[in-house]
């Protein structure tokens, strides 16, 4: 009743032979996901220049018209205010929002 049982050891050379096998297995494993990575990489690359081509953003708004016949609009893209009017130099972007 107090006969301990210990597992049957294993050889040396057998234990070093299953290290070897898991060390190859570790590397491939390791070469698969780097592959699945940049594949990853690459699809979501792919993706995203597919629809960047279909990409076209238009903004209409209507603004009224001061007594000099102007059009001012506000809030058309990043913050910016435009004005637009009937020479050259009314047509400029006089003043965006963030001082630029």
């Amino acid at each position: 009743m107090n006969e301990k049982t210990y597992p049957e050891s294993i050889p040396y050379v057998v234990h070093e032979d299953h290290m070897c096998r898991m060390e190859r297995t570790i590397k491939r494993l390791w070469i698969l996901c780097i592959i699945i990575f940049v594949a990853l990489v690459g699809t979501n690359a792919g993706w995203i220049y597919y629809e960047n081509q279909f990409e076209d953003i238009v903004i209409t708004q209507d603004g009224k018209a001061d007594n000099d016949g102007n059009v001012t609009l506000s809030g058309v893209g990043s913050g910016s205010i435009y004005n637009y009017g009937e020479s050259e130099t009314d047509n400029q972007n006089s003043q965006t929002e963030d001082g630029r």
